[in-house]
């Protein structure tokens, strides 16, 4: 083989090489498209978790305004715990519990979207080791 390459005339080798070359880059852009789409699916899977827990963190605002309400309510109320007591303790609980849940949730996401590193090691290594290859080549 490398007795037909000293033989061969310069247009063949050029054209080889292009050709070479232009393989070489629709692999790099299949492997760069596979990469991406690999790291894009993982951080989706971060923002999901976000998404379910700024739902969950906005329930909870509003039944925690909903205690608020009805705790200044009770200010206006001088008898002992009754019902609108009862209701307003029940409004804190839940809301705190789901403020919670929320903040778990929001945290989950966040350290999910920080592993998922979006760079695209594979595709820059391999491209650095193909021009390597190519001036070896030139």
């Amino acid at each position: 083989m490398a007795e037909q390459n000293q033989n061969a005339p310069l247009s063949e080798l050029i054209s080889g090489l292009i050709a070479d070359v232009s393989g070489l880059m629709r692999k790099e852009i299949d492997l760069a498209k596979t990469e991406a789409s690999e790291r894009i699916a993982s951080a989706l899977g971060g923002i999901e978790v976000i998404v379910v827990g700024l739902v969950l963190s906005i329930g909870a605002v509003g039944v925690l305004l909903s205690a608020l309400v009805s705790g200044l309510a009770l200010l206006f109320v001088r008898s002992g715990m009754g019902d609108a007591e009862s209701n307003a303790l029940a409004a804190l609980i839940v809301g705190a519990v789901i403020g919670v849940i929320a903040w778990v949730l929001v945290s989950r996401g966040i350290a999910a979207l920080r592993s998922s590193n979006l760079k695209l090691d594979r595709t820059t290594t391999s491209l650095r080791r193909d021009v390597g290859i190519v001036k070896e080549k030139i």
